[in-house]
């Protein structure tokens, strides 16, 4: 009996990642992955140093972007590029890059909630 429990709960715990949704394109055209539990985000770049995201809700309704800080940490031509994120118009984060960055550039944003709780976005 403890070997089928034990079985179970193994299964069921190499199911949990399954539900996480994968990266998919976001309405403004960037791609859109989970940002923590209560969060998703929209990476938005056009190969100039602007880079813009998109902050939704676990529903994928806007959440406004006032309050909130970011981090960017984008991989591009092979170096780490590091800047911030401050809150911009509705739900934008928006920063400036050190260089261009080309559309799908892969790398993570950490994203500080005004009360203070944090989620990070891979793309």
């Amino acid at each position: 009996m403890t070997r089928l429990i034990l079985a179970v709960l193994l299964g069921l715990s190499l199911a949990v990642p399954a539900f996480a949704h994968d990266p998919r394109p976001g309405p403004n055209g960037g791609l859109k992955v989970d940002a923590g539990a209560r969060h998703h985000a929209e990476l938005v770049v056009n190969g100039t140093p602007q880079v813009v995201v998109f902050l939704y809700d676990a529903n994928d309704q806007p959440v406004s972007a006032q309050g909130y800080r970011a981090n960017a940490i984008l991989v591009v031509a092979g170096a780490t590029q590091r800047f911030a994120l401050q809150p911009g118009e509705g739900n934008r984060l928006t920063g400036t890059a050190p260089v261009s960055v080309p559309a799908g550039t892969r790398g993570a944003v950490q994203i500080t909630a005004p009360d203070g709780a944090t989620a990070q976005a891979r793309f």
